[in-house]
């Protein structure tokens, strides 16, 4: 698709700011338009009964899943010092409860890949050994650990294109269950994330280019075997649904906690966003639960904003980060995508409640402020929600609009923390180091 830049800036007032790096609050104006959607609810909890089936399975062969019984799923924690040091650093009145959703810690692979990486390999694994006669929906899946099983799947590769954590998750489980793997990694994923894949027994080649670049040869070499399954981070409905069973989860634990989402009392979530799926599948299986008393928000580094470029113009997928001048590069690895997934833009169309952006300095910033207020320890990346509850609270209108602005003392806003505890302590302490320096 060809389209008039000219025009384009003429249509969206923050499209020059974007194009000059700087820092937009985008609201959607599209949002709570009612749409059909390619998923629903029953395809979001059959995923969710695929998973329960392989908990059997991966309490064995990732130990750190007992406590969970199997079921990959992270804590969600309250974190009243760092609010206080948010309001502190933005000049906002603290208002709300403040949560952090630590899918940072998520077992296996430590990222929110984790949820959809994870859930696809084994929907891949499952569909393998049914078809071959070796297992039943009915059988305890700790069969799975049986050599006969390993022996199937090496008949079998997985690949993806990563910028990292993605690749880890896709990389860890696979080679766990015994596919062969290959991970197309661009140039901005971190060197320890390649040299774990490794040690894991996966394959990694490595671009001097960008994500799209990684995931164009990755799809290139995987169409040429008929054995092989690609991990289509741009477009698979498998992944963003094992994203979305992060809603009803999500909504447990907040009832455990005696935390109450209706009318009255909305909850904010502020996402970090690479190409959309792991985001975007969240947000829908939030919306599924919730429907408007839940209010999402993407947040992209401003050299990457390839989700906000994309519903801001409506043209999605058809236009990249690099059409408006910006380089896509960021310490942010995990959301250093430039141009968005064609599956998620459509369906957030209707969803979504805004997109915002963050310069890498702030990223620092924050991780070092929340390692001394809570002692808490993500990557970069993670950390780019943070500065979206200032710009919520901050934005008289969008708040008039919706109907919030005598609601806000009763909201909960949650901040998904994305990746970070399998980073190791030398580079931690690196990220830190920069963070205190800046602040």
């Amino acid at each position: 698709m060809t389209f008039n830049l000219e025009k384009l800036k003429e249509e969206n007032a923050m499209l020059l700011p974007m194009m000059e790096a700087e820092t937009i609050f985008w609201l959607n104006p599209n949002n709570g338009e009612v749409a059909e959607y390619p998923f629903n609810e029953n395809d979001v909890a059959e995923v969710e009964a695929r998973l329960r089936r392989f908990a059997s399975y991966l309490r064995i062969a990732f130990p750190q899943t007992e406590a969970t019984n199997g079921i990959i799923e992270s804590p969600l924690i309250e974190i009243p010092k760092m609010q206080k040091a948010l309001s502190k650093r933005y000049g906002i009145a603290h208002r709300g409860t403040l949560l952090m959703k630590c899918d940072s810690h998520l077992p296996v692979s430590g990222s929110i890949k984790a949820r959809g990486g994870i859930h696809e390999v084994l929907k891949f694994a499952e569909d393998i050994a049914i078809e071959n006669g070796l297992l039943k929906k009915e059988d305890d899946y700790a069969v799975l650990a049986e050599p006969r099983f390993k022996e199937l799947f090496s008949q079998y590769s997985v690949a993806v294109g990563s910028t990292g954590n993605l690749g880890l998750s896709i990389g860890i489980i696979s080679a766990k269950l015994g596919f062969h793997v290959t991970i197309h990694m661009s140039s901005d994923a971190r060197q320890w994330k390649k040299d774990m894949l490794r040690e894991r027994g996966a394959i990694v080649v490595e671009y001097p280019d960008d994500y799209q670049k990684a995931v164009a040869e990755g799809r290139k070499e995987a169409a040429k075997d008929p054995m092989c399954h690609f991990v289509d981070d741009e477009g698979s409905a498998d992944l963003f649904l094992g994203y979305a069973t992060a809603g009803k989860r999500l909504d447990r634990q907040l009832k455990e906690k005696g935390i109450v989402i209706d009318e009255d009392h909305p909850m904010f979530v502020y996402l970090p966003c690479g190409v959309g799926g792991g985001p975007g599948g969240v947000a829908f299986g939030l919306k599924q639960v919730y429907g408007s008393n839940v209010h999402c928000f993407f947040s992209e580094p401003t050299h990457a904003p390839c989700m906000a470029l994309g519903m801001m113009t409506g043209l999605h997928d058809k236009i990249a980060c690099s059409d408006i001048g910006l380089d896509g590069k960021t310490a942010a690895d995990g959301l250093a995508v430039g141009r968005a997934s064609r599956l998620v833009g459509k369906i957030m169309e209707t969803q979504l409640d805004g997109v915002f952006t963050v310069e890498d300095e702030e990223l620092y910033q924050l991780l070092f402020l929340l390692s001394e207020e809570e002692k808490q320890y993500i990557e970069p990346s993670a950390c780019a929600g943070f500065p979206g509850i200032a710009k919520v609270l901050s934005h008289e209108e969008y708040l008039k609009k919706n109907g919030l602005v005598d609601k806000m003392d009763q909201a909960v806003h949650v901040v998904w923390a994305t990746g970070g505890s399998m980073v190791p302590t030398e580079e931690m302490q690196d990220y830190l180091k920069k963070g205190k320096e800046l602040i």
